[in-house]
C-alpha cells in the first residue's frame, strides 16, 4: 500500500498560498506585492477566500456556509382568474431566485387540491355556493400555507403561494398569517382581458392538466371557461387605493403595462426587475461553446488562444447549420475572448460581444493542465472536487462567482426572441442550468460538448431541449468529479477522471 503523503500546502496553521515553482512562473502569483503585469487574468483578480483552518486543513467545508439573501423570509402570493399565467410566472420565478442563489419553492393549491380530492367531475366543484367545495378548498390552502411555514422556517428564504388569491377576504387571511410569523409579503397579480391570450393558454396548458385526463378538447376547454366565471363574480382585483400599503407588482395583458407598488426590499426589486423582463412570445435560443481551441487540445484550461483546424470546421459548420434554419432575425453573442470571436466570424453576421460571457477566471490556474494543478496546488484541486461550485480559484472566480456575473445575461435573454450565444464550457453550464432549472451541485458537471448546439424552445412550465452535434471530431474536456475527493488522496486518485489530451 502506497503511503499517502501530505500535500506541500499543509505545512502552516492554514492553507498558505500556492508554492512557488519555476516551471509555472517565477513569482508567487499569491503574494499581493507580486508585480501586477506577471500574468494577464481574463477578469478582475478576486481575493482569495481563506476558510478557517485546523491542523493546515480547512475546518468547516465550504458548502456549510449560509447565504442569506433576505433580511426575513418572504412569502410571493399570486393574484388573478385562472388561465392568467400565474403558474408559469410561479414557475419561472422559482427557477430564477433559485438560481441566483435564494433558497425557494413554489406551493401550488391546485396540485394540494388534486391530491385531496383524486377525481375531478366539473366545473361544479368551484361554483361559489358549492359549499362542500369551498371548505375542500379553504383546507387545502391552509394545508399548503402550514408547509410554507415549515419550508420559510426550516432554512427556505422565498416561498411562492400560487393560487387564485382573488378575494380580499382571503388575502387578508395570508397577510394575517405572514404577520403571525414574521413574513414579508410581496402580490404578483396577473390581468388579461385579451380572449386569444386566454384561449392559448387554455389550450397550452390546461388541457394537459389531469383534471382533463379523460376529456376530449372542445368539452374541457367549455368546463374551464365555465370555471373562470365562477370566479369572476368574487374576484377583486388589487387597488391603488384600498392596497396602497402593500406590496405588489400588477402585470397587465401579459406585460404590456405594469403597475408596482410599495418595493421595500432588495429581494422584491430583483422581482420586479425579473418579472418585467419575461414575455410569452414563441422562440428559440441556440447555445454552443467555440470551436475546438488550441489550449483544449494540449488539455491547459482557460487562457485566450485560437481555434484550430478542426475548431474552424465547426465554425463552417455553424454557419451552415444557422442558415438552414432560416432565422431572419437572428440575433449573436459571443464573449470578448479570441475562440469565440473567431467561431461567431465564419457565421458572416453581425455579433455582440459580451465581456460578462468570458470564460470563467481559473486565477493562478490559467494556462495549466489539471496534472499541474495537482503537482504544483493539491490542496486547491482536491478542494475544488469536494465542492466545485463554491469553490474560488485563488485570484480568480468560482461557479457562484460567474452566475452572478451572468445574471444580466439571464435577463437580456428573457428580453429576446431568436438569438445564437457562443460561449463557454463553465458559462453553458450555468445558462444551461437556468434554463433547465438545475440545482447548485448539478451545474458544474452538466455536460457541454465541444462542437455541440443546443436548441431550446421555451415550453409552458420548462424548456425543451434538442442536442444537434455537427458531426466534426473535438476533444473531450469533461472531467466528471472523482471518487476520491480528500486533500490526502494520491495523485492518481485526483487525476483518474481527467480526459486525455497531447
Amino acid at each position: 500500500m502506497k503511503h499517502r503523503s501530505p500535500p506541500e500546502q499543509h505545512h502552516g496553521k492554514r492553507p498558505r498560498a500556492p508554492a512557488e515553482s519555476a516551471s509555472v512562473q517565477s513569482q508567487d502569483p499569491m503574494d499581493d506585492n507580486a508585480p501586477t503585469n506577471l500574468r494577464e487574468l481574463t477578469q478582475n483578480p478576486l481575493k482569495k477566500i481563506w476558510m478557517p483552518c485546523k491542523n493546515g486543513l480547512p475546518e468547516n467545508h465550504i458548502s456549510q456556509r449560509k447565504v442569506c439573501m433576505t433580511n426575513c423570509p418572504t412569502l410571493i402570493v399570486t393574484v388573478g382568474l385562472p388561465a392568467r399565467g400565474k403558474t408559469y410566472i410561479s414557475k419561472k420565478l422559482t427557477r430564477y431566485l433559485n438560481w441566483i442563489g435564494v433558497p425557494t419553492r413554489e406551493f401550488n393549491v391546485g396540485q394540494y387540491r388534486r391530491d385531496f380530492v383524486k377525481i375531478y367531475k366539473s366545473f361544479e366543484f368551484f361554483r361559489p355556493d358549492n359549499e362542500e367545495g369551498l371548505k375542500i378548498r379553504r383546507q387545502c390552502a391552509s394545508a399548503a400555507l402550514n408547509d410554507v411555514r415549515q419550508y420559510l422556517t426550516s432554512g427556505g428564504q422565498v416561498a411562492v403561494f400560487d393560487a387564485t388569491n382573488t378575494t380580499r377576504e382571503r388575502r387578508d387571511t395570508i397577510l394575517q398569517f405572514a404577520e403571525q410569523n414574521g413574513f414579508k409579503v410581496f402580490f404578483v397579480e396577473s390581468v388579461c382581458e385579451d380572449p386569444d391570450v386566454i384561449q392559448e393558454n387554455i389550450v397550452q396548458v390546461k388541457l394537459g392538466s389531469p383534471d382533463y385526463t379523460n376529456c376530449n378538447s372542445d368539452e374541457a376547454v367549455e368546463d374551464f371557461m365555465k370555471r373562470i366565471k365562477c370566479y369572476e363574480n368574487s374576484y377583486e382585483t388589487l387597488d391603488e387605493v384600498l392596497d396602497r400599503d402593500l406590496s405588489y407588482i400588477k402585470i397587465i395583458d401579459v406585460g404590456q403595462r405594469y403597475l408596482v407598488n410599495r418595493v421595500l426590499d432588495h429581494i422584491q426589486s430583483r422581482i420586479v426587475y425579473y418579472l418585467m423582463n419575461i414575455h410569452i412570445t414563441p422562440r428559440s435560443i441556440y447555445l454552443c461553446r467555440h470551436g475546438e481551441s488550441e489550449l483544449n487540445v494540449k488539455g491547459r484550461i482557460g487562457g485566450d488562444s485560437g481555434l484550430t483546424p478542426r475548431g474552424k470546421e465547426f465554425a463552417k459548420k455553424l454557419s451552415q447549420f444557422i442558415q438552414a434554419q432560416g432565422i431572419s432575425d437572428l440575433k449573436v453573442w459571443t464573449s470578448q475572448m479570441k475562440r469565440t470571436i473567431q467561431t461567431a466570424e465564419a457565421l458572416n453576421v453581425p455579433y455582440e460581444q459580451w465581456k460578462v460571457l468570458n470564460e470563467i477566471d481559473a486565477g493562478v490556474c490559467e494556462e495549466l493542465m489539471y496534472e499541474e494543478i495537482q503537482q504544483n496546488y493539491p490542496l486547491e484541486f482536491a478542494l475544488r472536487d469536494q465542492d466545485k461550485y463554491r469553490y474560488r480559484y485563488p485570484k480568480g472566480e468560482s461557479y457562484e462567482d460567474l452566475v452572478q456575473r451572468l445574471e444580466p445575461v439571464i435577463m437580456e435573454l428573457e428580453r429576446q426572441e431568436n438569438i445564437l450565444v457562443v460561449c463557454h464550457q463553465a458559462v453553458l453550464r450555468c445558462l444551461l442550468a437556468y434554463f433547465l432549472d438545475k440545482t447548485a451541485e448539478e451545474l458544474p458537471y452538466l455536460k457541454c460538448p465541444l462542437h455541440t448546439v443546443l436548441k431550446l424552445t421555451p415550453v409552458a412550465y420548462g424548456c425543451k431541449v434538442e442536442s444537434i452535434c455537427l458531426n466534426v471530431e473535438a476533444v473531450d474536456t469533461h472531467r466528471e468529479k472523482p471518487e476520491n475527493v480528500d486533500v490526502w488522496r494520491l495523485s492518481e486518485e485526483a487525476l483518474l477522471t481527467v480526459p486525455a489530451h497531447q
